[in-house]
């Protein structure tokens, strides 16, 4: 069942979407080779905590399995659901942290890749177009499309440059649950799906290669890689959809901030 959000409700998501966005920026002034990612994890589970919320992913329940983490940290050919831990970033590596807060009783979900040091071209247009595609996304939130019309608009842009969009991964509602109805793919014809009304909240959430749309499962049943062990990028927005346009729930801002003076992380 999809779950229309009061006004009200809304304005918590949104809240919550600013300490999400604040802790993007203190994990990101965190990012440096020599930093382990398990460190970074520590950073956002003090932030969250300080700010008296709860991370969301942290045990997440998944079958017999729970998540027992605040992010997930995805390094070169990890989509996503990478596990924190003893891994030491270096020069020329791209991390993607997602991450989610709980307050008030609604979640708020959001990602973002960087680049750490000098990276290749190839890579570091696949991290700007990534991003660029969930604008693309966001731009058909808007009440009276269809969740198909979201995937159309990521599809066609990342295929237009011959990058593999992950399929059996998808972006999802958000709301009282950190996953609810609807899903919400990147790939899809216009037109098809699920109708999209106010007060719908979504994440969409780019995940595209650099090559091959193919994953693979590695054996800790977490991580998920590219089958060709090439680059995924992944960037994510928590939405509503709106009567004209949709309206931004989670925020970039702060981590725009960071990357404006740092030497280290590539302003993507």
């Amino acid at each position: 069942m999809i779950y229309l959000k009061t006004p009200q409700e809304l304005a918590i998501i949104q809240a919550n979407g600013e300490i999400l966005g604040k802790c993007h920026a203190e994990v990101a002034k965190a990012i440096q080779p020599g930093v382990s990612t398990l460190a970074l994890d520590k950073i956002a589970y003090q932030f969250i905590k300080d700010h008296d919320a709860h991370p969301s992913f942290l045990n997440y329940q998944v079958g017999d399995k729970k998540y027992a983490y605040s992010l997930c940290i995805s390094v070169n050919d990890v989509v996503v659901h990478g596990l924190p831990g003893s891994l030491e970033l270096k020069e020329g590596d791209i991390i993607s942290i997602d991450a989610g807060v709980y307050k008030h009783g609604f979640h708020a979900d959001s990602a973002y890749t960087y680049a750490i040091g000098q990276v290749g071209e190839d890579v570091e247009n696949l991290l700007t177009r990534t991003k660029e595609s969930l604008y693309q996304g966001i731009k058909q939130a808007v009440a009276g499309k269809r969740i198909g019309d979201i995937g159309s608009a990521v599809q066609t842009y990342t295929e237009g440059f011959g990058y593999g969009v992950v399929r059996e991964l998808v972006g999802h509602g958000v709301g009282k649950n950190l996953h609810e109805s609807p899903e919400v793919p990147n790939y899809g014809r216009r037109g098809d799906g699920p109708k999209l009304k106010e007060g719908m909240v979504i994440a969409i959430e780019p995940m595209i290669n650099l090559g091959k749309r193919q994953i693979t499962v590695d054996k800790d049943g977490w991580t998920i890689r590219t089958v060709d062990r090439k680059a995924s990028a992944h960037f994510e927005h928590t939405v509503a959809v709106g009567k004209n346009e949709a309206l931004q729930l989670t925020t970039f801002s702060y981590i725009e901030e960071v990357l404006k003076t740092s030497t280290v992380l590539l302003n993507i």
